[in-house]
């Protein structure tokens, strides 16, 4: 008797499927981002707190240094998370309904879901933060 694969056909593309949603989801929510500051830049108002550059400035001052690495923190701090979102599917698609498993896996979606927030509010913590210190 020839033992079953964990990888069926039907796996496979479930696996496919959540690796394109998740790279797709991170890359939207950069570029969502990004798009939103240069329109605010473009029209001439002011980008909220929360929202960087579009494009780092030449470093003129220590508040335009902390701005640049803020914004590449962000961007990282997105990636990792559309990294662990993307693992984190996969192992609930391999989990084939082993409970330890299924659990490693939500764990693993969670703290997707927990990068993805700190990313967004990141920005505005920095603000909030100046705004308490008076920088």
């Amino acid at each position: 008797m020839v033992p079953r694969s964990r990888f069926t056909p039907r796996k496979i593309l479930l696996i496919a499927a959540v690796i394109v949603a998740g790279t797709t989801l991170g890359m939207l929510l950069e570029l969502a981002l990004a798009h939103f500051a240069e329109a605010a830049r473009i029209s001439g108002i002011a980008a909220p707190a929360w929202v960087g550059p579009a494009k780092p400035k030449e470093p003129g001052s220590l508040n335009q240094v902390i701005d640049n690495l803020r914004n590449v923190i962000v961007g990282l701090l997105v990636a990792l998370a559309t990294l662990f979102l993307t693992v984190g599917g996969v192992r609930y698609i391999l989990a084939g309904g082993d409970p330890g498993e299924v659990e490693a896996a939500k764990k693993t979606l969670r703290y997707a879901a927990l990068g993805y927030g700190i990313a967004v509010l990141a920005p505005l913590l920095v603000t909030i933060l100046e705004g308490i210190v008076g920088a």
